[in-house]
């Protein structure tokens, strides 16, 4: 048997071996092995209000985790603690609640589904909105609950019914969430629904030759460039993974550099520093470290000489390596650093036997000429059935888009954004 093939069967076993384990996950959650859950029974829903009760979820997280084969790092226990420790609160015209919602049948969690109810005063107007834990701006770039496979209906159902006992909130935001979770929790008819950046995913072969062979011309054109004009100039360049918390961190530090570079380059598509303020940064290292911890932090770096010229954060999870975000010195553009770093860090995840890579969210050629699949999200605004909370959102949403006499009252009693800094 060649080498190839040897390559192939292995990553072949490993996708069998992942569909199982997951078959087999799923058949354990249910309270009745192989059979399915009884559709007339209630949930039992907990609720933990503090970040210590969000800590004492772990084992429930990495149990559901399995069983719902998730592939998000914002989905992760160590994303959701770590996002609470630096965002909560952090607004001082907002008061965050938390509220992270565990359905369990039969004591087994089966969804968990992290909530933040965020109260505002504008005067005499007092509003409560509920979003999914993770609506910061930019660090956390989709919002998916975690569901035991048959458990949809039944915890869509759960949920509502504890939403319907709370008394005071006005509206609720499912924002950055997939189309799939959308439909699972009948978000269509519930109020105005906004398509939001798409994410991109590519699906690996067993061999980097075969996968090669899949793309598109220009592409393939591109990554022989990137390798060839290095080689014209007598350059060489080393690609080094940093998995090790002194690794990690000296990696996160000059990707802060290389990103903030990028993000100045002139005559370009506009990259904004998502981590200039130091909330983010402090927000990186830490959940970097923890994740660091459970072996999930990839951070690949492109070295050039004595010196690191590209670096690319990324996080294995579940068979997927999740591409985060980027930085590049911009000296080295027309070489294609940035391509070369993440070609590298696509054959280290087929070696690796991972099947998916996730080239994040947001559209740019620098994602589409890899020729991946789309995955669509959604915004869905619910406002709650009653007319004061209906002229609540109305009155919010006009002074957030600066009309009338909603944005007058803003201005003079408060504001409607929040300051994530």
């Amino acid at each position: 048997m060649s080498h190839s093939e040897q390559l192939a069967r292995k990553f072949d076993d490993r996708v069998a071996a992942r569909d199982a384990a997951a078959v087999a996950a799923a058949a354990v959650a249910r309270r009745h092995p192989g059979t399915p859950p009884r559709a007339d029974a209630e949930l039992q829903v907990d609720v933990a209000a503090s970040i210590t009760a969000l800590e004492e979820l772990a084992g429930d997280y990495a149990r559901l985790h399995s069983v719902a084969r998730n592939v998000s790092p914002f989905a992760l226990h160590a994303w959701h603690v770590a996002w609470c420790r630096h965002f909560l609160n952090l607004d001082r015209n907002v008061r965050d609640e938390l509220a992270v919602l565990t359905l369990r049948d039969a004591g087994d969690c089966v969804a968990i589904v992290p909530l933040v109810v965020s109260h505002r005063r504008f005067g005499p107007l007092k509003i409560v909105s509920i979003n999914l834990l993770g609506a910061d701006p930019s660090t956390t770039e989709s919002r998916t609950p975690l569901l035991a496979p048959g458990y949809e209906e039944r915890a869509a159902r759960a949920v509502r019914h504890y939403l319907a006992r709370q008394p005071s909130w006005d509206w609720i935001n499912w924002s950055g969430i997939t189309e799939e979770f959308g439909s699972a929790f009948a978000l269509g008819g519930r109020g105005p629904r906004q398509p939001e950046a798409p994410g991109y995913v590519l699906d690996l072969a067993p061999t980097w030759t075969q996968f090669r062979a899949r793309l598109r011309r220009n592409i393939r054109e591109s990554l022989r460039h990137c390798y060839n004009s290095l080689k014209r100039e007598g350059l060489a360049f080393e690609f080094e993974i940093a998995t090790e918390p002194a690794d990690v961190r000296r990696g996160l530090e000059r990707f802060l550099e290389l990103h903030a570079m990028r993000a100045r380059m002139p005559s370009t598509i506009e990259h904004p520093d998502h981590f200039v303020s130091d909330v983010s940064r402090r927000f990186l290292f830490d959940v970097c470290e923890r994740l660091t911890a459970t072996g999930t932090v990839r951070v690949f770096q492109l070295r050039i000489g004595a010196e690191v010229v590209a670096v690319r954060i990324g996080f294995v999870v579940g068979g997927c390596l999740y591409l985060y975000y980027s930085g590049f010195d911009p000296r080295w553009a027309r070489y294609g650093a940035m391509t070369t770093t993440v070609a590298e860090a696509m054959k280290y995840a087929i070696a690796q036997g991972l099947t998916t890579v996730n080239l994040s969210r947001g559209t740019d050629t620098s994602k589409t000429r890899w020729g991946p699949r789309e995955v669509r999200y959604t915004c869905a605004i619910e406002p709650r059935p009653r007319l004061v909370s209906r002229l609540a959102f109305h009155c919010y949403d006009s002074a957030r888009a600066g009309r009338g006499l909603p944005f007058w009252l803003l201005q003079r009693f408060g504001q409607a954004h929040r300051a994530w800094q």
